[in-house]
């Protein structure tokens, strides 16, 4: 206990009475901001063995965790449930400022359904609509995911606006939504599969639909810039890549999108419009 309280999660009061500090609060289970799953996905003997092959990921551009599990990362998840919720909260945790930051600066006010493809638990979209009264939403992901979707969309209050439906974006995408957000999921794929997936968005969107990709866009050169440091998770343990506009812009044209316009956030990430070409 004296050793955590030189680490700052405890403090030592009299008679060797030791209590949480602020810190070790936020390990709570429940505790805003969901660090105690990041810290227990990062630290995981399963994402650690990924990293322990990177060597082989360099060399080769194949995964680490795929070599050492024997499997894609993804369907690790699906065959044990209890981590993949660990990876669902924890993505809530590390990426918990970007949803009220995108609602803040996209103005998703002109659409009647907002659908968020792999939208895990809902997060990004709970954060639009509580922000836009106006859009429902709708939520598409595989079914081990959205499974704990719907206590998240009750503690936001948005659950009556929002229908669930689950499936696989390889396959298919819900047709009929006015808007489209992928957020965080083009960089989980390398450009082949992200074609796919944009090719299932095209078919389902409205003609005047808006494609929105949330990624953390890498400026040029060497400006510093934690997209650049994920590059290396991502190619570690997923297999896919982070990318600059210049290559969302490549990657959109290929799928019979043009790049519409950029706009930046209060955050890591940027919402790269797009429209049908």
């Amino acid at each position: 206990m004296r050793t955590m309280a030189s680490l700052g999660l405890l403090t030592e009061g009299e008679a060797q009475r030791f209590s949480l500090t602020k810190i070790g609060e936020a390990l709570k289970t429940g505790a805003p901001g969901s660090a105690r799953a990041t810290l227990l996905m990062t630290g995981s003997s399963w994402v650690g063995t990924g990293f322990a092959n990177i060597l082989h990921s360099v060399q080769t551009g194949r995964t680490g965790f795929e070599k050492a599990q024997g499997m894609p990362f993804f369907d690790y998840l699906v065959q044990h449930p209890e981590d993949a919720s660990v990876f669902s909260e924890a993505m809530v945790g590390l990426h918990g400022a970007e949803p009220p930051a995108v609602a803040a600066a996209y103005d998703f006010s002109p659409f009647r359904t907002v659908v968020d493809v792999g939208g895990a638990t809902g997060n990004m979209l709970a954060a639009i609509l509580e922000r836009h009264p106006g859009p429902r939403g709708l939520l598409f992901d595989r079914p081990h995911v959205v499974v704990d979707a719907t206590k998240l969309l009750k503690a936001n209050g948005v659950v009556d606006r929002v229908t669930i439906e689950a499936g696989d974006f390889f396959q298919t995408v819900p047709t009929g939504g006015d808007a489209y957000i992928l957020s965080h999921i083009m960089h989980d794929w390398s450009d082949e599969q992200c074609l796919t997936i944009l090719g299932h968005c095209r078919k389902a969107m409205k003609p005047n639909g808006r494609l929105l990709i949330v990624e953390m866009v890498l400026p040029p050169g060497d400006a510093p810039h934690p997209g650049k440091i994920l590059d290396m998770v991502m190619l570690v343990l997923i297999g896919g890549q982070e990318r600059t506009e210049a290559e969302y812009a490549h990657l959109l044209d290929k799928a019979g999108f043009r790049l519409n316009r950029v706009v930046a956030t209060q955050s890591p990430v940027t919402v790269v419009e797009a429209i049908l070409a």
